[in-house]
């Protein structure tokens, strides 16, 4: 499955039955997607699908057993070096030195991937200001906080200006504000026309942000679409329910499911919001609001707004993957770990940090 690409436009990543295993374990049995210039991608699925290793495979940290990987026309597994140079990569944690200055860090980035010490110092300026960390370029790295780690690890995956971008899972572990600040800056690199491949999650992220999704479910590609079509291609609604009083969701739930003869599975309590939501099929939507209104109104349970709309993706994904929840990968093995930004080439970097001076 592919994204829509138009007739004439080479994909920016074109991947075609990738196989990549672990002893006994598949963890991409077959997996063919294409990414259009200019978009942002998201693969999501549960713990396990193969996300991260894809994510390996594209950014040449892993090789497949079988298939093939082009990005931008450069085949990854004959040209991994070329490839690299076409390909930014920020990952789950912040791959940066801790011990030096951001302004270091960045500059000594530029300096590895080949810019001179001039451009390096003025790419770092340059990055430092766009990702709001320039007043802090000149403090070590271990004062700054989680959210400007990760804007400052982003600012490092672009020194040489990539026209790809991979981010593994960029926001993991960042407060909301935090989450806010670094996808302003995401939404500005698509505007100047970066591809982007994401794994997250947070599926309001690929929900809100992405051109096109890609499912990932047991090392396959099961569904691919824009977020409104794959809601739409569950082919079932959700009742919404909000009530005066959030002790009275557990009665609610049950009301409703008795009432609408629904699995259990397919009916949430949320005691927090006060609300209960109850995924259901069928074209009369307005019979199926009017049921449960009068199921509510029997037990006596006030309500303060009902409605029928379009699944999340949270809920789409659910409904994909067979209710199997979670959509971090977990590594296959320890020397499959997750891709972290730039941690595994800044330990050799600092070590000769002495002979390439930032």
């Amino acid at each position: 499955m592919s994204d829509p690409i138009s007739p004439g436009v080479a994909p920016a990543i074109d991947a075609a039955d990738v196989v990549k295993s672990f002893g006994a374990l598949t963890a991409l049995n077959g997996v063919s997607l294409s990414v259009a210039p200019g978009t942002l991608a998201a693969l999501l699925g549960p713990n396990g699908a193969g996300k991260t290793t894809l994510v390996r495979i594209i950014a040449t940290l892993s090789r497949p057993d079988s298939g093939r990987v082009r990005v931008l026309g450069v085949d990854v597994l004959a040209q991994p070096a070329r490839a690299r140079g076409l390909i930014g990569l920020t990952g789950q944690y912040a791959g940066l030195d801790e011990a030096l200055t951001g302004r270091d860090n960045l500059v000594l980035i530029g300096r590895l991937a080949g810019l001179r010490r001039r451009s390096a110092v003025d790419r770092a300026a340059e990055l430092g200001a766009a990702f709001g960390v320039a007043h802090a370029l000149d403090r070590a790295v271990r004062t700054y906080s989680g959210g400007m780690r990760r804007r400052l690890d982003l600012a490092a995956s672009l020194m040489t200006r990539p026209p790809v971008l991979v981010l593994d899972e960029p926001t993991t572990g960042l407060d909301p504000a935090s989450r806010r600040q670094l996808w302003d800056v995401i939404a500005g690199l698509r505007t100047d026309g970066t591809t982007m491949v994401l794994t997250t999650q947070y599926l309001d992220e690929a929900d809100r942000f992405a051109d096109v999704v890609h499912v990932l479910d047991r090392g396959r590609v099961i569904a691919t679409g824009t977020a409104s079509e794959l809601k739409s291609r569950v082919g079932r609604s959700v009742v919404e329910i909000r009530l005066q009083h959030a002790a009275a969701v557990p009665a609610a739930a049950a009301a409703v499911r008795d009432r609408l003869a629904l699995p259990p599975a397919d009916v949430r309590a949320h005691t927090g919001s006060g609300s209960v939501t109850a995924t259901v099929a069928g074209a009369d939507a307005t019979g199926t609001l009017l049921a449960a209104a009068a199921a509510l109104r029997a037990g006596g349970i006030a309500v303060t707004g009902l409605a029928l709309r379009q699944p999340s993706l949270d809920e789409a994904f659910l409904a994909l993957t067979d209710g199997r929840q979670g959509v971090g990968d977990r590594p296959a093995r320890a020397d499959e770990a997750p891709a972290r930004g730039r941690a595994r080439r800044l330990p050799a970097a600092r070590r000769g940090a002495d002979r390439v001076r930032p």
